[in-house]
């Protein structure tokens, strides 16, 4: 059996509460120790206990130096000490698209300088990930997932829809594939050039083709499919067939709405059971309600109103009237080019109203919902051990010290992933 010990946590955030635990939903321990065995989580408590678990296993607090290997050895576990530090469970980025080939940042300039953010953009991307060899975009995921781990992410969705063929949809979701097990089929992103041309066969066509060729060539790969309800993307009818055309092939749902303008898209992604409708910038009371009526998770995605100076979603409305709201990064090449979780935090606190508390839980268990995920988000008995060591003592450094790295270690299943970041330690 694989064990691990990681004591001496300042502030251990376990979004699991309880009788004696701080910070509500958050279920802070002080003091705090967790147990690993074989990359779940054994027990979580306080580290003045640890011993219990773990017979012959020394207090971090009587630790001298060369004591910890020698502990080890003798225990059978490999005991950490977080030395004061706050952990808490890994982010779970539940919106990105990876790959992709190319760059846009001549487009991020122009916005900077004036033009608005429009759908069509993504064209440019299609193109570029069209010219890719697989190499090349495996290359290319493999340093955003070095990126999402560097940065406390452990858990995360990927999307296709960059492709919007057959045959580059398939490779889109067959490589994503490859690093995680939520994958999401989005041939319907927007209707591609060679569709829209005066003399092309037309946005419905295109519909068709994704209803029937392309889900049946991605749908052995893709646990999800999502549609763009949007102006510039796609109808509320030719988002419907596509979902409903999804859902018939085993895969669950996830919706864009709402995100250029008021529209249909979260009324249809609660009608269809959606797990998630994604960005809600532009709602009105009956969204709202709908929302909070529901088990749809409402996901924001504040570096995309960030890179695009659109409105932020008003996430205090929404979680004032009861709706599970959740962070992610909407990593992609357009509208939101950054894979950084503590990033998002810090954004949705100063300017979507949320408080650091709701943050942290909206990026950890609130990404575990939208995932419709029952084993990350959460640190307690038999969740997976995916967690996050910060050189900072609480959770709410992430938003008072935006842009600073203080993710310092990351453990994915029980297994450090990559070197630590010896970043700042004001503990």
């Amino acid at each position: 059996m694989r064990r691990m010990l990681l004591t001496g946590i300042g502030e251990l955030v376990t979004n699991d509460p309880a009788p004696g635990r701080a910070g509500g939903p958050l279920g802070i321990v002080r003091d705090a120790a967790v147990l690993v065995e074989d990359g779940r989580v054994a027990w979580v408590g306080p580290a003045a206990h640890a011993s219990e678990q773990l017979p012959g296993a020394v207090d971090a607090a009587d630790r001298r130096d060369g004591e910890e290997h020698r502990a080890s050895r003798d225990a059978s576990v490999e005991v950490v000490d977080a030395g004061g530090r706050a952990v808490l469970p890994g982010f779970v980025d539940s919106h990105t698209h990876l790959v992709f080939g190319g760059d846009r940042a001549d487009e991020f300039a122009a916005r900077m300088a004036g033009r608005p953010y429009e759908a069509g953009g993504i064209r440019s991307t299609v193109a570029a990930t069209r010219a890719a060899s697989d190499d090349v975009l495996r290359a290319r995921l493999a340093g955003f997932v070095a990126e999402l781990h560097a940065q406390g992410t452990t858990t995360f969705e990927v999307k296709s829809g960059y492709g919007l063929d057959v045959a580059t949809e398939a490779r889109l979701v067959r490589l994503a594939a490859e690093v995680t097990e939520e994958v999401t089929f989005l041939g319907a992103h927007v209707v591609p050039a060679e569709f829209r041309e005066p003399d092309g066969p037309g946005a419905d066509a295109y519909v068709d083709l994704v209803v029937g060729e392309m889900l049946d060539a991605c749908a052995p790969s893709s646990r999800w499919v999502d549609a763009f309800c949007e102006r510039g993307a796609f109808t509320p009818a030719q988002s419907r067939r596509v979902l409903e055309a999804g859902r018939q092939a085993g895969l669950g749902v996830r919706v864009h709405g709402n995100q250029l303008g008021p529209g249909e898209g979260v009324a249809l992604a609660v009608e269809l059971g959606a797990a998630s409708v994604d960005h809600c910038t532009f709602l009105d009371d009956a969204d709202v309600a709908l929302l909070a009526g529901s088990d749809t998770v409402a996901t924001l995605l504040p570096g995309v109103e960030f890179s695009t100076r659109q409105p932020y979603p008003d996430a205090r409305r929404l979680i004032d009237a009861g709706v599970t709201v959740a962070i992610a990064s909407d990593c992609n090449p357009g509208s939101s080019f950054t894979s950084s979780m503590p990033f998002c935090i810090a954004v949705a606190v100063r300017d979507m109203r949320m408080t650091p508390a709701e943050a942290v839980w909206a990026a950890t268990a609130g990404g575990a919902r939208a995932l419709r995920r029952e084993d990350v988000g959460a640190l307690r008995p038999g969740m997976r051990a995916d967690l996050v060591e910060l050189a900072a003592p609480g959770h709410v450094h992430l938003a008072y010290r935006p842009g600073v790295p203080l993710v310092r270690r990351v453990w994915r299943e029980g297994v450090l992933v990559g070197d630590p970041v010896l970043a700042g330690d004001p503990v």
